[in-house]
């Protein structure tokens, strides 16, 4: 697992809540108590609050919401990379300044804040305005097919050219192409690494889709190449306790109605990644410089 770690003691600015009890009880505030939320989540530091955000639907088990989606571009040189907004900085009424990252991506407001949870707002990829490049790299490799590529190296679209036909020993054939990988965590310490899962499939076309707004988000953020096909990628930790989940991977999957999804064996949480959902969740304010 990427982060032992799953509870740090020190979060942005206290202790956050803990669990599936603590997740799911912010889940129903969300709900009926918006702006109270906002008000009481609204920081010294700056930020925080209400947040929308696209991910992977949760449709199995104890996981509170959705796996977040990490929005992609390809470089000029064929590399995959997080995009990561220019960080800038905001100042608040009474004079507090802080930092945040956030650009509208296909009509959407994208920041990373998106990406709060299970401590992963204390990592140091995570602070908006750290210099940690945004390309995508190999880690260890759950699927056999990586031996042909080096940890660390950079994903290029090059290693997905047989995706529409790509097969593992778990689910059918046809779903994409997977790796398993690391963003934004090459000078960090390695509780630190942020694990990312991506995927090129056929499964994403924006025509195919019925919500004008998730259509307009996939279009935007799920780059094409020129052999077809759409990439797609998430922050891969489960939602519910922390654990790293695994796509068409992990042998308990099918039990679960979940051969060809997103499957976490620890407590058999379950994401569809070809199902993006908008949803809501409380984000943390960001801490004041000391």
């Amino acid at each position: 697992m990427a982060n032992d770690d799953k509870y740090p003691v020190e979060s942005d600015r206290r202790r956050f809540v803990k669990g599936v009890v603590g997740g799911a009880a912010l889940s129903g505030v969300m709900a009926t108590g918006a702006v109270t939320v906002t008000s009481a989540t609204t920081p010294a530091g700056g930020g925080g609050g209400i947040m929308n955000y696209f991910g992977a639907n949760r449709t199995l088990g104890p996981a509170p919401r959705s796996l977040p989606q990490i929005p992609m571009e390809i470089t000029d040189d064929g590399e995959l990379a997080g995009i990561w907004p220019d960080p800038e900085t905001e100042t608040l009424d009474d004079g507090t300044e802080f930092v945040e990252s956030a650009e509208e991506i296909g009509g959407v407001e994208y920041t990373t804040e998106w990406f709060q949870y299970c401590g992963l707002q204390t990592f140091e990829g995570i602070v908006p305005d750290e210099d940690e490049d945004i390309l995508f790299r190999y880690d260890a490799g759950v699927y056999d097919w990586m031996d042909e590529v080096d940890q660390d190296e950079v994903m290029h679209v090059d290693h997905f050219e047989d995706y529409d036909e790509f097969d593992t020993r778990i689910g059918d054939p046809g779903q994409g192409k997977p790796a398993t990988g690391t963003w934004r965590s090459q000078d960090v310490p390695a509780e630190q690494t942020i694990p990312i899962l991506v995927i090129k499939s056929d499964h994403l076309e924006p025509d195919e889709i019925d919500d004008e707004r998730t259509a307009e988000w996939i279009e935007a953020a799920c780059p094409e190449d020129d052999d077809g096909g759409r990439y797609i990628a998430f922050v891969s930790k489960c939602t519910h306790f922390c654990c790293v989940p695994g796509y068409r991977s992990l042998d308990g999957a099918p039990d679960f109605g979940a051969d060809n999804k997103i499957y976490c064996n620890c407590h058999n949480s379950v994401y569809d990644p070809f199902d993006i959902v908008e949803e809501q969740f409380v984000s943390l304010p960001r801490p004041e410089d000391d």
